[in-house]
């Protein structure tokens, strides 16, 4: 688990990073300018980070899974090299999600005015500004993010369930709390990123109201990877107690 939480908080920077720096720019400058090849590039690295994660949080499920409920067999089946194939794998799933699309979108024609009513680039804004049929594009992001996403997430959910089997069948109170306490923090973080992306990328019509798509936009590419290190951070009983003897230091220092 803490090689998979250490590997997404490096793809968390790398998610952030593609959007965030321009956007603070923008708000800083009366000149909000991005070039077409750098909104595609934008576009290309939140996508394809952002299917990434959804990968590393099944196969952060998956490794739940096998702790609770196969838990004498977890250490010859979680093997180091098993964690780094599937974290390679997540990694090359992610990179190649969203080539098709972009590939679709740098075909098209844009008339003008190109202002973008959105944070940072992405399909949805992107695509209201062609000045020709779009349903092509719109109905192949759906597929494409309907499988990526839904899938991922019916798979986290599978996993949950089997946990949940396994865990009500454990006799003690002490047992099941202690059980249910390793899965926490990988739940919270699931059901706050999915609850937001499901509503923004699973849909087929072309525009909803600006200001949903911005309030949703804020959810997964902001405040997401900011309260992640917090939520692993706090339930995770090494760190607040490395936490407590740092604070000791600093106080007998002082």
């Amino acid at each position: 688990m803490y090689q998979f939480v250490s590997i997404l908080s490096f793809l968390e920077l790398g998610y952030t990073a593609a959007t965030i720096p321009k956007m603070l720019a923008n708000l800083l400058s009366e000149k909000k300018r991005i070039s077409f090849s750098g909104c595609l590039l934008q576009i290309y690295f939140f996508h394809s980070l952002g299917a990434t994660e959804c990968y590393l949080l099944t196969a952060m499920a998956y490794d739940r899974y096998l702790a609770i409920c196969r838990p004498l067999h977890y250490p010859t089946l979680m093997t180091p090299s098993l964690c780094t194939k599937i974290a390679v794998g997540c990694w090359l799933g992610g990179l190649a999600g969203p080539v098709a699309e972009i590939s679709l979108v740098s075909r098209l024609p844009f008339c003008g005015p190109n202002h973008i009513q959105h944070i940072f680039c992405d399909f949805p804004p992107v695509l209201s500004l062609a000045c020709t049929d779009t349903s092509a594009n719109v109905l192949v992001d759906f597929v494409i993010n309907s499988c990526k996403i839904l899938a991922t997430f019916l798979l986290i959910l599978s996993s949950y369930v089997q946990i949940i089997c396994t865990v009500l069948k454990i006799p003690s109170a002490a047992g099941k709390r202690k059980a249910f306490s390793t899965c926490a923090s990988h739940l919270t973080v699931v059901l706050i990123f999915y609850g937001s992306i499901l509503f923004m990328y699973v849909r087929l019509k072309k525009s909803y109201s600006l200001d949903y798509d911005r309030a949703l936009a804020v959810v997964y590419s902001v405040i997401t990877p900011l309260l992640n290190p917090f939520i692993y951070s706090l339930r995770n009983k090494e760190i607040k107690e490395a936490m407590r003897r740092q604070l000791k230091r600093t106080r007998a220092l002082g």
